[in-house]
């Protein structure tokens, strides 16, 4: 298996597999309504449509950097550990996942396990295997759509910390002053 094939393949049984986990999840009791998620939703879009435009054939300005084989192997690492990483945060989120920004009938404050390390520890997992999968293609497509669901995660996570600090209050704060948003070991 070459890595271009690898990292498909991933990202596609991470597609398939979060899909099918999204029946597993409690029903919503408020959410913060589609014009509010419009905006992220539609730099994922198209972020996500240019960070898998195909790597071969490139060359000149289109085209950054070339991994060597080995390198290409460690970014297929790399995005395995975070699309794990965002799976175990979603197991330990439970039913109260959502792929919108809702509250469900037991929501509350979840501060154990990945939510220990970081308050978005799902983007935190994404953020890395979008940025290992921009790496071992190097094109100016990569890039682009790296940056595209760079900005789609901050401004989802933005958009869920203001509805959870409305839904839970000083539970919520008291949590954010304590965990850093994405970035492990961070200041909060």
């Amino acid at each position: 298996m070459r890595p271009g094939t690898a990292i498909a393949s991933l990202w596609l049984i991470w597609v398939v597999s979060w899909f099918l986990a999204a029946f597993w999840s409690d029903p919503a009791q408020k959410r913060a309504g589609i014009q509010a998620e419009f905006r992220y939703r539609a730099l994922w879009m198209i972020g996500a449509v240019l960070l898998f435009v195909p790597a071969h054939g490139y060359a000149g300005r289109l085209r950054f950097w070339f991994p060597t084989l080995a390198e290409a192997w460690i970014c297929v690492g790399i995005i395995a550990v975070g699309l794990l990483f965002a799976w175990w945060a979603r197991l330990h989120l439970g039913r109260l996942w959502s792929a919108s920004v809702t509250a469900k009938a037991q929501h509350r404050v979840v501060d154990t396990g990945p939510y220990g390390l970081v308050r978005h520890p799902i983007y935190t997992g994404l953020l890395l295997a979008i940025l290992a999968t921009m790496a071992a293609k190097g094109t100016v497509w990569g890039i682009a759509g790296a940056v595209l669901l760079t900005v789609g995660i901050v401004v989802k996570a933005k958009l869920e910390e203001r509805f959870l600090r409305g839904e839970l209050g000083s539970a919520y704060d008291d949590y954010a002053r304590r965990v850093p948003m994405l970035v492990p070991f961070a200041p909060a």
